[in-house]
């Protein structure tokens, strides 16, 4: 007979392990602040279509520049396009842009960085000298550069901050690779004739995890705001995205007509930003303390 553990469906004992892995970050007030607003924000990036009043470019000229109010809590802009909606549906563009850019960074990265590190030699040195080429050029510079030659789409940002991030999250896990690699366990995994990936994803990257997690927070972080920055010049996400920095470049000119339509979108910006930041913070603690 199974065990009354066993009976648990699925999706209750999921929930239940992240209800269990976000306890810890929640013992610290800063942390659980920003834990709470960036869960909110994902929340609103899955659910926005669905309770967002207006569509994100649908124009209502006849109420064009109205100032906030219970009917439009974010005002309209000098176009009648409702705040309230843009900002809503926009969270998601950001959330996959500067998610999944995240995500191919880290994981490159993670990859790169445990591969030439462990191996070291002439591989190590030459991959490690061209990051730090990279790195000597600002994240948004470098961005502007790559964008202007391949012209700005969704897939090119994409590719833009997982090139800006690949170096950085790269070198975090090498700081933890050449102080893991000579350790006994390692030794006796190569004595075993254990292979490379077996003793690069089994034995070293369990050690690497903490400080990449702490990493991939932060450049989430970095993320939003470099997309954000990217869509405020134009040369990311292009109208009638509802982009968060591109609403603030449209509505910059009409600042004294419209400041609302321009101060909600810099807030949201600043709010997740901030709030991711806070989580970081947390996660570093809650991960030091266990260490």
């Amino acid at each position: 007979m199974s065990t009354p553990s066993a009976s648990v469906p699925a999706p209750r004992a999921g929930f239940r392990r992240l209800i269990g892995g976000l306890r810890p970050l929640y013992a610290r007030r800063s942390a659980a602040i920003g834990t709470s607003v960036v869960l909110i924000f994902a929340l609103v990036a899955v659910l926005g279509p669905a309770f967002a009043p207006y569509g994100a470019n649908e124009q209502v000229y006849a109420e064009a520049r109205q100032a906030p109010s219970l009917a439009r809590p974010f005002g309209t802009d000098h176009l009648g396009r409702d705040v309230f909606s843009r900002v809503v549906l926009g969270t998601r563009d950001i959330f996959l842009l500067a998610g999944v850019g995240t995500l191919l960074a880290v994981v490159l990265g993670t990859t790169i960085g445990l591969v030439t590190s462990y191996l070291g030699g002439w591989l190590e040195e030459i991959t490690f000298r061209l990051f730090d080429a990279v790195l000597a050029m600002p994240a948004l510079l470098f961005a502007l550069l790559l964008l202007g030659t391949f012209g700005p789409s969704r897939n090119n940002v994409l590719a833009v901050i997982a090139v800006a991030y690949v170096p950085i999250v790269a070198r975090v896990v090498r700081s933890v690779v050449l102080s893991v690699k000579t350790k006994d366990y390692v030794a006796a995994a190569r004595m075993q004739g254990e292979s490379l990936g077996r003793i690069l994803f089994r034995e070293i990257l369990p050690s690497v995890l903490p400080a990449l997690a702490v990493e991939s927070a932060l450049r989430f972080s970095y993320a939003i705001f470099l997309v954000a920055s990217l869509g405020f010049l134009g040369a990311g996400v292009q109208p009638p995205n509802p982009d968060w920095g591109l609403m603030i470049s449209e509505a910059r000119n009409f600042v004294t007509l419209t400041p609302w339509a321009l101060y909600f979108p810099a807030a949201a910006i600043s709010l997740l930003v901030v709030s991711v930041n806070l989580m970081a913070d947390g996660l570093k603690s809650v991960l030091q303390g266990r260490g």
